[in-house]
């Protein structure tokens, strides 16, 4: 699979900055399954080329307060209407891991991160099928992972 972009990016409180990281690894799976059936272990391939999605994402310190979290995809649709129902190739929701942690299931590419513990932060997103299974190329899933240093 050929990645458009590896670029390890840190943002410092104060700072505004931009940084981008395209890359696929495994999903974590910290949720709990006690009223509902779907496995976030379960990985969707999808077949490598000019057809196949990716993920990248940008965070920038909000002025005002927390983290503006900026996920970047191409050939994937979110579509919010389809969620808990079969996989549909090029669809689904992302899900955000803050240090492991999930934060936040998400139906858009923008999300807004009220705030982060202190130091060395690891923000993680997933790209998940309608299902909730992860999506990935070839066996690679589809997720792209910056730092922020929050102060």
């Amino acid at each position: 699979m050929a990645l458009k972009k590896i670029v390890m990016t840190t943002v410092v409180a104060g700072t505004i900055g931009l940084g981008f990281l395209w890359t696929s690894f495994a999903q974590s799976d910290d949720h709990d399954h006690s009223t509902h059936s779907h496995d976030h272990s379960k990985l969707v391939s999808l077949p490598a080329g000019a057809d196949a999605p990716s993920i990248g994402i940008e965070i920038v310190k909000d002025p005002v307060g927390g983290w503006n979290l900026h996920i970047i995809t191409t050939n994937f649709q979110f579509a919010p209407e389809a969620v808990n129902q079969h996989h549909q190739a090029g669809q689904g929701h992302a899900h955000i891991y803050v240090n492991g942690k999930k934060l936040a299931r998400v139906y858009g590419p923008w999300f807004h991160i009220g705030s982060l513990p202190k130091g060395n932060v690891e923000v993680k997103v997933t790209l998940n099928s309608n299902d909730h299974s992860g999506l990935a190329v070839g066996e690679k899933a589809l997720a792209a992972t910056m730092n922020v240093v929050a102060e």
